[in-house]
């Protein structure tokens, strides 16, 4: 059984993490979109922030605005907030930030070490000039007999993003690296559904860290070479990584290199089931040529886009299809290409599909669209006037089953 101190309401004050280590974070088990309107968060989330008390005590990260009198009326119960001597800001995104102001409003002359960019990040938020101090890649701060070490992780997510590490402890705080989206009131990786939770985290690798690929290899190995033990990792969000952290840093490893799975997604959207039709026929095409390949089917306007991409992070391949309408594709389609460009995936090839009525500009545009989202394009793609027959739906199984022949080891666009 976990040691934890919960309020009159029974929900999480506290947890011991390790040593004179307690979680001071916020469970929130309603949350359903992120980043605004741009992530689903099924699961719900947890905003992690971390009391270490040692000689001198510092608090690292904060919770998000909506929780800011809550978190600090459970932080009064822990620590007299004077004796707090150094708050750790890692990143200054506001799910991590934005309790600082009703915190400062308290403590207002309590140093907080943060990274340059931070302090601009933070300025720009919340326009207080707070008691700032800059740290660079490699500074420490002393806590007494232990120490923390600041290591500057510029775009992990954001410009401002930092790690600190604890030793003695061999603790690293990794802000929203090696985190999940995903609420649980155990917050050790070994006390939940190992399925769910990975689940959520290569969700939140897909669709937050895939632009940054190159930035999560080089940091990763720039710790590992700094041959610090580790006992655990302390994310942001979701759990804490403390049976076999290296696991999920491992994992973070082989995501950041151009990741597939031998599964081909097809993509959709359909005025009037014309296209549907064509992509189901598509799908049968790719697995009659290879039983082994994992295929799978989304209609873009009823299936949640984070999803559809996080298939997507997993493919060596992808079709989308729309129907035309106005000259052009409909609007579910345009979102997710959109979405998928943004990410930069890399290795992956591509192909577009769809029926039309009249003018017929929906593959070209699609096909345009993919190029331009970094993916190999196969062929010239398949459109079919109106609703498709037999000897229509023979032709997209044929096209499947071409595309599914293309698909083995493509090289990425130049």
């Amino acid at each position: 059984m976990l040691s934890t101190n919960k309020n009159e309401k029974g929900c999480l004050m506290s947890v011991p993490v390790k040593n004179n280590i307690s979680w001071v974070g916020k469970v929130d088990w309603e949350l359903r979109k992120f980043h605004g309107e741009e992530y689903s968060t099924h699961k719900g989330s947890t905003y992690n922030s971390y009391l270490v008390r040692e000689e001198k005590s510092a608090l690292i990260e904060t919770v998000w605005a909506p929780f800011a009198k809550e978190f600090v009326r459970n932080l009064q119960k822990e620590i007299d907030l004077n004796k707090i001597d150094y708050i750790i800001a890692n990143h200054g995104e506001v799910d991590h930030s934005g309790a600082l102001p009703e915190l400062m409003r308290l403590i207002p002359d309590t140093p907080i070490y943060c990274t340059a960019n931070c302090v601009k990040s933070l300025k720009g938020q919340y326009h207080q000039d707070w008691n700032f101090k800059i740290v660079k890649n490699g500074d420490r701060l002393s806590l007494g007999a232990k120490e923390l070490i600041f290591i500057e992780a510029p775009m992990l997510h954001w410009p401002d993003s930092m790690f600190c590490y604890l030793t003695g402890d061999n603790i690293l705080f990794s802000t929203d690296a090696f985190g999940q989206h995903y609420a649980t009131e155990k917050l050790f990786n070994d006390l939940v559904d190992q399925p769910e939770l990975f689940q959520e985290c290569i969700k939140y690798y897909a669709n937050i860290l895939t632009p940054f690929n190159l930035f999560v290899d080089r940091k990763i190995k720039e710790f590992v070479s700094l041959n610090l033990p580790l006992d655990m990792i302390c994310t942001s969000h979701g759990v804490i990584w403390r049976d076999n952290p290296l696991q999920i840093v491992n994992k973070y490893l082989e995501w950041s290199a151009d990741y597939q799975e031998n599964q081909i997604t097809v993509i959709y959207d359909s005025m009037w089931d014309a296209t549907r039709k064509m992509a189901e026929a598509i799908a049968q095409g790719i697995a009659e040529e290879d039983p082994n390949v994992m295929v799978k089917v989304y209609n873009a306007a009823r299936s949640d886009k984070n999803d559809i991409i996080t298939e997507v992070f997993r493919s060596k391949a992808i079709l989308v299809g729309s129907s035309t309408v106005n000259k052009g594709i409909l609007s579910s389609i345009a979102g997710i290409l959109e979405e998928i460009r943004g990410l930069g995936f890399k290795n992956k090839t591509a192909a577009a599909f769809g029926a039309y009525g009249w003018s017929g500009e929906s593959v070209k545009m699609i096909t345009e669209r993919l190029k331009e989202g970094g993916f190999t394009i196969a062929n010239d793609g398949l459109k079919l006037l109106w609703n498709p027959d037999e000897d229509g739906l023979s032709a997209c199984r044929a096209f499947g089953s071409e595309f599914s022949k293309g698909t083995g080891g493509v090289k990425p666009a130049a």
